[in-house]
């Protein structure tokens, strides 16, 4: 059976906002798997993807260091940010606007239960993506997300990644550079690389890039890549 997906564009929204609503679909996802696993087998999880932008913000997973922050409070009340430390796997990243954060909250019982292979179906969907606007992407070995130029001295991270998951439930996920500013990565170690440059794909095209355009074509990708169809 086809796998089903609720997709839904949040649009520009506070982080903190838009965490505690994955936060809710994430915590009844699993409640319905632990029902389901007591009998109660009339019930079925359901799978989301979230679209959305967020004001400036500077998030750290678990396994960062406060140190990759290179602003103190005064300086983000300078630029305009918040801090939060998060659940996900992964070091620190920015958020903003101009940039597509999509939060896949997938029950992986219904594709597969194997979270590396999650990370790279989600990092292919985004290789695609970039190639439907002429811009090749790639990956770096060792290292999570998409890069242009992986294997050169020249390489920079166009989209990161970092993902929650728990009885197979995943929540958080990507940061894909669209039109960002990218002068807010300079005030962190972005994802604790410090010899690594970040772009986007307005840098790379040398134009702004119409960001409902790059939703749309990411949305099929992901559907292709994970071989799910989307609820009408």
């Amino acid at each position: 059976m086809t796998p089903i997906v609720h997709y839904e564009d949040l649009g520009l929204i506070d982080y903190k906002e838009a965490w505690d609503y994955q936060e809710k679909l994430f915590a009844a996802t699993i409640d319905k798997k632990i029902r389901i696993r007591n009998g109660e087998f009339e019930l079925t999880t359901e799978n989301y993807l979230l679209y959305c932008e967020h004001p400036h913000v500077y998030t750290l997973g678990k396994s960062g260091s406060p140190d990759n922050l290179l602003l103190d409070d005064h300086g983000l009340e300078e630029k305009g940010a918040s801090f939060y430390r998060i659940n996900r796997g992964g070091d620190i990243t920015y958020h903003g606007p101009g940039q597509l954060v999509a939060y896949p909250i997938f029950d992986l019982d219904h594709f597969f239960t194997d979270i590396h292979k999650y990370m790279r179906y989600l990092e292919e969907a985004v290789i695609n993506t970039l190639a439907e606007f002429g811009i090749t992407g790639g990956r770096v070995e060792g290292l999570t997300g998409v890069w242009i130029d992986g294997d050169t001295a020249r390489a920079r991270k166009i989209c990161a990644m970092g993902v929650k998951s728990s009885r197979w439930v995943t929540m958080h996920g990507i940061g894909f550079n669209v039109n960002s500013d990218l002068n807010y990565f300079s005030n962190i170690v972005p994802c604790g690389i410090d010899d690594k440059a970040v772009t986007s794909m307005q840098y790379e095209l040398g134009h702004p890039v119409d960001l409902e355009k790059v939703k749309k074509v990411l949305k099929e990708k992901l559907a292709s890549q994970f071989g799910y169809s989307y609820a009408s």
